[in-house]
């Protein structure tokens, strides 16, 4: 049973302000445990987690899998290439298939968007969205979030900016999401091309003038860009958009108080951010890795602590 308000985590989309203040404040409780001497209890013993990968993945996975084995859990890593996928099967049959193995959780990363949701709709393991498409990747949010709180004690009234490619990111939508749900105000800052139609229904501003909003935010969330998503033509060369759109210690050293930088993975260094400015005291990018695996754990714990047969949190 969760201790959410909502079974699965599909998106942040539903998530009230006090579920994600809950997801958060675990967050922090599970980060302790990565702290110990001992990194590892047995909140989750018995239960089962597959991590069901349709798109490579280093960070996400090897946090989720990490976070996995600090609960305890056993856990099972599904690769589509060399699988029966390569040969025709689909994703429910897929699914079924291994939740029949008697999986309780399943992690799925997909390229299609709403993948989590037609699991969801079809069975009965806890679904977790690893990242569907272009859609959301709600832990990315949250470790976002976590981060800045950790920074700047809340997120209400926090001016927040998204500088990137927000269109074929689904970390964009997700902090949108969340962070408006904790009270912070959220910009969006790119090329037209790279910014969707009707994202002000969101209750976000847009700027195409990076310098205007790194005077008007207090931390920059920097989005790569995302090649292979894109077709051609929607902006003129990699050159070019480092030259309107990069953040660079220039940029930073004109604004009327310091930034934090944040930035999801993986960096394109020389084009979306220097590295001058990715190894400063600015950046937190390392904090968010390690924030990535205690929300994840947090996550797993808040969804399926319930279903565990040993609740316990004490060392092994």
């Amino acid at each position: 049973m969760s201790l959410l308000s909502q079974e699965h985590m599909l998106g942040l989309n539903g998530y009230s302000e006090q579920d994600l203040i809950t997801i958060l404040d675990t967050a922090e409780r599970m980060r302790e445990i990565l702290n110990r001497p001992v990194k590892k209890v047995p909140t989750l013993r018995g239960l089962t987690v597959v991590n069901l990968f349709f798109e490579n993945s280093t960070r996400t996975r090897t946090s989720f899998e990490l976070a996995e084995k600090r609960l305890s859990a056993d856990t099972l890593n599904f690769s589509a290439s060399g699988s029966a996928v390569s040969k025709g099967e689909t994703l429910l049959d897929t699914a079924r298939n291994i939740e029949a193995m008697k999986v309780d959780v399943v992690v799925i990363r997909h390229k299609s968007p709403g993948s989590p949701h037609f699991l969801s709709r079809h069975l009965d393991s806890i679904i977790i969205n690893a990242g569907d498409g272009r859609h959301e990747h709600p832990t990315q949010a949250l470790l976002d979030m976590l981060t800045l709180r950790d920074k700047f004690g809340s997120l209400k009234g926090l001016r927040v900016c998204l500088v990137g490619d927000i269109s074929h990111s689904r970390v964009a939508l997700s902090n949108i999401i969340g962070l408006k749900t904790l009270g912070a105000s959220v910009l969006l800052c790119g090329p037209a091309t790279l910014i969707p139609r009707h994202i002000e229904r969101f209750g976000v501003e847009i700027t195409h003038n990076l310098d205007e909003a790194i005077q008007n935010s207090d931390a920059l969330n920097i989005l790569r860009i995302q090649l292979e998503r894109q077709s051609t033509g929607l902006f003129p060369s990699l050159r070019e958009y480092h030259k309107y759109f990069g953040v660079n210690r220039q940029r930073l050293d004109k604004a009327a108080s310091p930034l934090t930088i944040l930035h999801p993975g993986p960096m394109n260094r020389g084009v979306e951010i220097t590295s001058d400015v990715a190894d400063s005291d600015h950046s937190v990018i390392l904090r968010q890795v390690t924030n990535g695996v205690a929300v994840r754990m947090a996550a797993l714990y808040l969804l399926a602590g319930g279903r565990a047969p040993s609740p316990e949190s004490k060392p092994e």
